[in-house]
């Protein structure tokens, strides 16, 4: 089968690629590793990921996105070249039409940067759409009809949110808080606390084995193994979700602040809505135990977290692609 149309959820931590009738082929870390010498891209995805923190000083491994934007233009256009290639499955006998999300916050010159990218990697036609509308198609909320509905998409690098009626955003806002910002707010704590320094793929794992948005009755432990701030040696501490809970605090705080901000300027008909039909949640960090509470308790609104929440991007983007005509409101630019 010849793939015409691709769908890309381009997230600061994970790009996945959807192709229609195939579903998501591609799910990989945003990572690429550069060699520093001549600039050669020496690895993308998985097993650039791999190389982090652990690389020589003649190889650079990270990520070409920051907070849900371009920071290094041909990185980025490396890595959409590597997964359109592995979405094709390698024969190309014409060049893709492809979909990208992005984040609802992003300026028009970021939106240009991601335009010439993806053409630059290969594509005929580039079309963009806020990740918030493919976020909520994904989820299966009905766009198109005349009431409010309010989706949280959380990602690596921010958080959007919106209130979206009639196929378009309301109201929104969007906050650089993330996968990214918890796992550094967990690296900072347990040096503080511990003096015991660790890499951001420990605290990842920290964050998934024993993280919680809310202190829970019985907290969970786990071992981490990392290097002693004082003495410099390996060491191996244990640290509990109550921990987790502390070293959040503040980056959920400024979440939930961001949540009220967009509810404050909600205009009444959609509250009301809101109210009947509650706060849908998606993104990796939808994921974070109790996130969905934490957000409940503080807005006295009923929050739920979609369906397979880390893919709800992927799914809209594709859904929206194979649907160009309908969605033809909500996509922002082409070339």
């Amino acid at each position: 089968m010849f793939i015409k149309k691709i769908g890309i959820d381009l997230g600061t931590t994970n790009v996945l690629v959807y192709v229609p009738k195939k579903g998501i082929v591609v799910n990989e870390p945003g990572v690429v590793a550069i060699s520093k010498a001549d600039g050669k891209v020496l690895a993308v995805g998985l097993e650039a990921k791999d190389m982090i923190g652990r690389t020589p000083d003649s190889i650079i491994a990270d990520r070409p996105l920051k907070d849900g934007v371009i920071a290094n233009y041909q990185t980025t256009e490396a890595m959409l070249r590597y997964f359109i290639n592995k979405a094709m499955g390698g024969v190309r006998l014409f060049r893709p039409e492809v979909m990208v999300a992005v984040p609802g916050g992003i300026t028009s010159t970021e939106q240009r940067a991601v335009i010439d990218a993806t053409i630059a990697a290969g594509a005929r036609a580039a079309y963009i759409i806020k990740e918030p509308i493919v976020a909520a198609i994904g989820a299966d909320i009905p766009i198109g009809a005349a009431s409010g509905h309010m989706i949280i998409d959380t990602g690596g690098g921010t958080a959007e949110i919106a209130v979206i009626s009639l196929g378009g955003i309301v109201t929104s806002g969007s906050v650089r808080v993330g996968g990214n910002k918890f796992d550094q707010s967990i690296v900072d704590y347990v040096r503080h606390k511990y003096n015991l320094a660790i890499g951001e793929r420990s605290a990842e794992e920290i964050k998934i084995s024993v993280g919680s948005a809310v202190y829970l009755e019985k907290p969970l432990v786990m071992d981490v193994k990392g290097r002693d701030m004082i003495n410099g040696l390996p060491r191996i501490v244990s640290v509990n979700s109550d921990d987790t809970t502390e070293a959040l605090q503040h980056d959920l705080e400024v979440l939930i602040n961001a949540i009220k901000e967009v509810l404050q300027r909600t205009p009444p008909e959609l509250s009301a809505d809101v109210i009947d039909k509650g706060i849908i949640l998606s993104g990796g960090s939808a994921l974070l135990r109790n996130l969905d509470e934490l957000i409940a308790q503080a807005t006295g609104v009923s929050t739920y977290v979609a369906d397979e929440p880390l893919l709800c991007v992927a799914k809209g983007t594709g859904i929206a692609l194979e649907n160009l005509e309908s969605y033809k409101r909500s996509i922002l630019a082409t070339r």
